[in-house]
């Protein structure tokens, strides 16, 4: 006994089919783009498997068509099996041919609350291309944590932004981290490559005279700076957030992912283990409105409106003008809210 007609049935097998065939074309897609940038060889042999397996998938759906049989489609599905288990072998790795800036990663040990922190950042850049290369040991005591800072650096449009976090300290110094692709020499960052094992992940300590101004000065992009309300508490835990994702990326590295694991996903992931509650939002994926997302949950600067925090965050035009200020830090705070004339943090914020 059948519900439905020869025509309605007709109409929903055809439906299906079409269903069928876009998912066969986006695996194929996806299987031509994981061949694109993990298969071995060089961009031939890349270029090859890439246009053989669209092709394997565009053809399969072009003889189901043509034939009726189901059957075409074997060849397809036996091919797909064994690509998702090459895909799996596919592992991160310690030891490529780094990027100079990306070269090491952070390393740290707490003893009481002291923390000592192996290869810290601290490049003199003069270019993109140029510069001085230096990595540091350095200390700092927890127990005088005065500020955390989130800096959003935008370079393609308002949509995507960069998230950096700098935690500022008693005697006056700042510390910022950033989750960035780990790239080799030669490459640059490809978000269709993040989706595809492309890069690992890599987790920088650094003063802000350096990866700051790196970022305005020599790679021209535009930065938002804004100090984040939180505990004195909470901000010692999200430090040593920081050193627990630098411990687990030593004992075992992982693979950047534009979507899932990137620098303001990995963020949020740290945060929410100090402030249990923090709601997801679609501004953790378009991380350039994660400041007004910032500011909806009521962890910015109170007593401002949203266009004040930013207007008076737009750091870009005074990192530029501080190029060659030993007191970087401080001539980037000037007059921004939460601090005062001199760069240094306002200690009783106005109410809400």
């Amino acid at each position: 006994m059948t519900f439905l007609s020869p025509r309605a049935g007709s109409v929903l097998a055809t439906i299906g089919k079409l269903a069928a065939s876009l998912l066969i074309l986006l695996t194929a897609l996806w299987g031509a783009l994981a061949l694109w940038y993990q298969l071995a060889g060089g961009v031939a042999a890349q270029t090859v498997g890439a246009v053989l397996w669209a092709a394997l998938g565009i053809g399969s759906i072009a003889l189901w068509w043509t034939r009726g049989s189901a059957r075409v489609l074997l060849p397809y599905a036996g091919g797909f099996v064994l690509l998702l288990l090459w895909w799996s072998l596919i592992a991160p790795s310690q030891d490529r041919s780094w990027a100079d800036d990306v070269a090491r990663n952070v390393t740290g040990s707490v003893k009481g609350s002291v923390v000592t922190l192996d290869n810290v950042r601290n490049f003199d850049w003069r270019g993109d291309d140029d510069y001085t290369v230096k990595w540091e040991q350095r200390s700092y005591n927890l127990d005088e944590l005065r500020t955390v800072d989130t800096a959003l650096s935008y370079w393609t449009g308002p949509l995507i932004a960069h998230t950096l976090v700098s935690f500022g300290f008693a005697d006056g110094r700042f510390l910022t981290f950033s989750i960035e692709i780990r790239k080799e020499k030669g490459e640059s960052f490809s978000a269709i490559g993040g989706f595809f094992k492309h890069f690992e992940t890599s987790l920088i300590a650094a003063d802000e005279r350096d990866i700051v101004r790196v970022r305005t000065n020599a790679r021209g992009e535009d930065i938002h700076l804004y100090r984040v309300m939180m505990p004195r508490a909470a901000m010692r835990s999200l430090f040593l957030a920081y050193l627990d994702e630098a411990d687990a990326l030593k004992r075992k590295p992982q693979f950047y992912n534009t979507l899932t694991a990137n620098c303001t996903t990995i963020v949020f992931e740290m945060a929410r283990r100090i402030v249990p509650g923090l709601p997801l939002d679609y501004r953790l994926l378009a991380s350039g409105y994660l400041d007004r997302y910032l500011f909806d949950v009521r962890a910015l600067v109170p007593g401002f409106t949203f266009q004040q925090l930013r207007d008076g965050g737009h750091i870009t035009a005074r990192a530029r003008a501080a190029n060659d200020d030993p007191d970087f830090s401080h001539a980037i705070r000037r007059g921004m809210p939460g601090y005062d004339a001199t760069g240094f943090p306002v200690r009783q914020m106005p109410r809400q």
